[in-house]
C-alpha cells in the first residue's frame, strides 16, 4: 500500500482521519512495522505480560480527545515519518521486513517484551496482533484517503469498525480508537458520532463512524 503511486500523487494532501496528511496517515502506517524492531532486539522482559485485550482497555487514546497531547503527539510522530517522502518511506518499510522475517526465526510467540510507551509487558505473539490491527484498520484509512481503487480486489475500501481486533480475541470492554480520533461508544442503533452512518456494503450492517 505504501508503494502505491495513489498515495504518492496525494501525499501532502488530507487524509480521511482529521488534522492528519496522506502521508501522515502513511507514516503511521509504516510506524507499525518499525515498532517491532525493538520488541525483537531486547531480552526477555521480567515483567509479567498483561492479557490482550487488556491491552486496549488499558491504552490511554481510547478516551483520548482529538486535540489532546497523546492524540497531537500521535499525529506530530506521523507526520515526521511521513516527512522522509513516499519512496524513502516505502523502501524502509520494506527493509524492516525483511529484517524482521529474519529475526522472527529465533523467537518464540511467548517470549515476554516490555512496550516502553505503555508500561507493561506483552507476549511477542500478542505484540504482533496489536500491530496486525493498526496495520489493518490504518491500511483501510490509507485507500479510503486516495480513492477506491486501491481497496481489495473486486471491492470498494472499506472502514473498518475499531477495536474489532480486540473483540476477536476476546470479550473487550470498549472499543479501540483509531489515533487521531475520540473512541466510539457502542450505539445499539448503529450511528456514529453526530448520527451519521457508513454503509460497509450490500449485506453489511452499517457501523458507527470512528476513530
Amino acid at each position: 500500500m505504501l508503494e502505491r503511486t495513489e498515495v504518492a500523487a496525494r501525499w501532502e494532501r488530507p487524509g480521511v482521519l482529521p488534522e492528519m496528511t496522506v502521508g501522515g496517515l502513511a507514516g503511521h502506517l509504516a510506524h507499525q512495522i518499525f515498532s517491532v524492531d525493538p520488541a525483537l532486539r531486547q531480552p526477555e522482559s521480567d515483567r509479567p505480560p498483561i492479557a490482550l485485550v487488556d491491552h486496549f482497555t488499558r491504552a490511554s487514546w481510547i478516551d483520548a480527545p482529538l486535540d489532546g497531547e497523546v492524540n497531537s503527539g500521535i499525529r506530530a510522530k506521523a507526520e515526521g515519518i511521513g516527512a522522509e517522502g513516499a519512496a524513502a518511506l516505502s523502501g524502509r518499510a520494506r527493509a524492516a521486513l525483511a529484517g524482521q522475517r529474519a529475526a522472527f526465526a529465533g523467537r518464540s510467540p511467548d517470549h515476554v517484551v516490555f512496550i516502553p510507551q505503555t508500561g507493561w509487558s506483552l507476549r511477542l505473539g500478542d505484540f504482533l496482533v496489536t500491530r496486525m490491527l493498526e496495520l489493518a484498520v490504518h491500511r483501510d484509512d490509507l485507500a479510503v484517503s486516495v480513492g477506491p481503487a486501491t481497496g481489495r480486489a473486486g471491492a470498494p475500501a472499506r472502514r473498518v469498525r475499531p477495536g474489532a481486533g480486540a473483540r476477536a480475541a476476546g470479550p473487550a470492554r470498549r472499543p479501540a480508537a483509531r489515533p487521531g480520533r475520540p473512541a466510539a461508544r457502542p450505539d445499539p442503533g448503529g450511528a456514529g458520532p453526530g448520527g451519521r452512518q457508513r454503509d460497509l456494503g450490500p449485506g453489511r450492517p452499517t457501523r458507527p463512524g470512528t476513530t
